[in-house]
């Protein structure tokens, strides 16, 4: 058994991890780095998108070469509703990511790597190499937790070569004029070229469970009724993203005993989208500006700033709650319908998460989505779990 060590080892090479890694390599290069992946390859098999509000100037600035296209604005479609958002939207693509990443970190990267276990300040490898480091942050992804309540945003989506150009500008970010099945179901759609198109079909349902082969053809069906000749299928992606509901910040913080943990396994994604990239992207800068990468250092500023979030986004887990429970499942398209009437820039600020008091009055004026008893029944009954900091 060998030991090595390090200032910092970021274990998992995912979206959170590699985000850091590049900020520390453009603001602290001369740590001693390592980011250990299981996979052969870095960020997986994955699409991240934000709006232009998500972020800073400054975070645009240094998450630019990521990004895999731009547009000026994004449609979404529902059954009495269409309308453009005058929003920019970008996408990262995971094979970009990891085209920038890996040759950028060199020999401090571990691929196909995978650990047994980790504490505060060590990574055990699964062939018997202790790894030993000031801090050890665990980005590894997300898992079970007894302290969280979750609904599942899944989908399966298909990057696609048209038989000519499919006519398509902007993205879709929603197109609820699908049958509604299995919870609300929309499909989201982004042009990556006039002949090229990543279509997903999305449901925020009750169970984890994902038909593939159902969506599949679900996509083919789309793509008919749009128009759209599908000739050659350049890559599949699918994935299960949690919906917050609730939960107990404090106990989840626990349960980590002492790592700092940084993604999806604290919670770092907004709680109704479950876009996750413009928290990966704030947390690289705060780790990055840390004035000190111990092992205790970091998990205090985590921690801290996994809770103030969890406390500043109580007001979306209860529209999640709404969403899921206040009305059929088949009726739950409403509830969006219904948020889009609303102006450009305040829709930019709820996918931001950063909604001032009038914007929260002003989401539930109008003609109810859901029925008020309903409702009520939901806001007055108990989350499965205390839903706290």
């Amino acid at each position: 058994m060998s030991t090595e060590t390090y200032d910092l080892i970021l274990a998992g090479g995912g979206l959170a991890n590699g985000l850091i890694a590049h900020r520390l390599l453009e603001r602290r290069p001369e740590l001693r780095l390592l980011v250990v992946e299981a996979a052969p390859r870095l960020g997986g098999n994955h699409t991240w998108s934000f709006h232009d509000g998500d972020l800073s100037y400054v975070e645009h600035q240094w998450i630019d070469p990521f990004v895999a296209r731009r547009w000026p604005g994004y449609d979404v479609h529902f059954p009495r509703r269409a309308r453009p958002v005058d929003t920019g939207y970008a996408s990262v693509s995971s094979e970009r990511f990891a085209d920038i990443l890996t040759p950028a970190l060199g020999e401090r990267l571990l691929m196909g790597t995978p650990i047994r276990a980790l504490t505060a300040q060590s990574v055990t490898l699964e062939d018997g190499r202790v790894l030993q480091a000031r801090a050890v942050i665990d980005g590894r992804g997300q898992r079970r937790s007894a302290h969280l309540t979750l609904g599942f945003q899944k989908f399966l989506g298909q990057e696609w070569e048209t038989d000519g150009p499919h006519g398509l500008t902007q993205p879709i970010v929603m197109d609820a004029t699908v049958p509604q099945a299995d919870g609300y179901r929309f499909v989201y759609v982004l042009p990556f070229s006039p002949t090229r198109l990543l279509i997903e079909d999305t449901y925020y349902a009750d169970g984890a469970a994902l038909e593939r082969e159902v969506l599949r053809r679900e996509i083919a069906a789309y793509a008919n009724r749009r128009g759209w000749r599908l000739k050659t299928l350049v890559r599949e992606e699918d994935g299960i993203l949690p919906i917050a509901l609730g939960g107990d910040m404090g106990r989840l913080i626990e349960e980590a005993q002492g790592v700092p943990t940084v993604g999806l396994a604290r919670a770092l994604f907004h709680p109704t989208t479950g876009y996750s990239l413009p928290d990966a992207v704030h947390v690289a800068d705060l780790v990055s500006a840390a004035p000190e990468l111990s092992a205790g250092a970091l998990e205090r500023i985590l921690s801290q700033h996994a809770r103030n979030l969890w406390s500043d986004r109580a007001y979306f887990r209860m529209l999640n709650r709404l969403l899921f429970g206040a009305g059929e499942p088949t009726e739950r398209y409403r509830i969006l319908e219904h948020f889009y009437r609303l102006p450009d820039p305040l829709v930019a600020r709820f996918y931001a998460a950063r909604l001032e008091f009038s914007d929260k009055l002003r989401i539930f004026v109008g003609k109810p989505p859901v029925s008020v008893r309903g409702a009520l029944r939901i806001l007055a009954a108990p989350t499965r779990l205390k839903d706290s900091a």
